[in-house]
């Protein structure tokens, strides 16, 4: 299964890389400097002349390359990858079944992405059609992070409680984020103004929208660093315990570049820093929640001889 693991490995930095890039284009409000799709004014390559021609677009030409970028890699680079990828696994199938079913997962979740890709632009990047894309992105790092690790040659133990510790460290990163997508589209990122009390208060008044979504972000990554602490002790000294020292260092630093953001206005590239740490450390979680995490063993009921030879032996 080494094409697997290989395949996946090249397709999970990627995945990384485009995210990221996605975080540069929110980032900069670039996500509508192309306001048709899959084209870009109708051009498939804009160039600098064309762009000119074109009065009152309200963007510069550095922001239409942006997003562009973002599309060409999502198209030419990343699906094409995945797609070998599937194939690698679905030929090697009998080695490793639940592999090929992941393959299977990613392809549905890859077609998905392309369509909430068009969505987003033609709903005018509103902060929820943002956040679905974000979202599903990050599920189709979590199946391709899935084929990493479960086409490994030797598979680690389980381990009940990391993983299902890891689960709901997962499960609350994965809401970090979506709330994070939410908060800057929605130009929330600011609406508490200090750290680490919203506003100087442990409760602020919810009755503002911003102000919900932006507590709501706080309240899952605080959550998501409660869960990666225990997460430590939970690994003990057994092989998890390197994987779940990263994620609480990787959280750590997440919360003070969390910090910077509100302490120095949201500035674009600790912005960008922020983004990009915080897919990190959902990465990093996600991995350690596939090592960690299996499901139970199904029981075979033996069969007629088996049953007569566990009776002889018993007698």
């Amino acid at each position: 299964m080494k094409a697997v693991r290989v395949t996946a490995l090249l397709a999970a930095i990627l995945t990384y890389g485009l995210i990221v890039l996605g975080a540069v284009v929110r980032s900069t409000n670039s996500g509508l400097s192309c306001p048709d799709w899959p084209t870009c004014y109708g051009h498939w390559l804009l160039t600098p002349d064309q762009f000119a021609a074109i009065p009152n677009t309200g963007y510069a030409y550095f922001q239409v390359m942006l997003e562009w970028t973002h599309r060409l890699v999502a198209g030419v680079l990343l699906a094409p990858l995945v797609l070998l990828l599937a194939v690698v696994a679905f030929v090697r199938r009998r080695r490793r079944p639940a592999v090929a079913k992941a393959a299977f997962v990613l392809i549905l979740l890859l077609l998905s992405q392309a369509a909430l890709g068009r969505f987003t632009v033609l709903d005018q990047n509103s902060p929820w059609s943002v956040a679905l894309h974000l979202g599903n992105a990050l599920l189709v790092l979590t199946t391709i992070l899935y084929m990493f690790v479960r086409s490994a040659s030797e598979p680690l133990p389980r381990a009940r409680v990391l993983g299902a510790l890891s689960v709901l460290a997962w499960l609350c990163a994965l809401g970090a984020m979506l709330a994070a997508a939410v908060t800057a589209k929605s130009g929330a990122a600011l609406a508490c103004s200090t750290w680490p009390l919203c506003d100087g208060a442990v409760v602020p008044d919810l009755a503002d929208p911003s102000i919900r979504i932006h507590v709501a972000h706080r309240a899952l990554a605080a959550a998501t660093g409660i869960l990666v602490l225990l997460l430590v002790p939970a690994a003990g000294r057994t092989e998890y315990r390197g994987q779940a020292l990263l994620a609480l260092l990787l959280v750590c630093c997440q919360i003070g570049l969390g910090a910077l953001v509100i302490l120095d206005q949201d500035p674009t590239w600790i912005a960008v820093a922020h983004q990009a740490l915080g897919v990190l450390t959902f990465a990093t979680i996600t991995g350690l929640m596939w090592r960690a995490w299996k499901p139970p063993a199904r029981r075979v009921a033996p069969t007629i001889g088996e049953s007569h030879g566990l009776a002889l032996r018993g007698a």
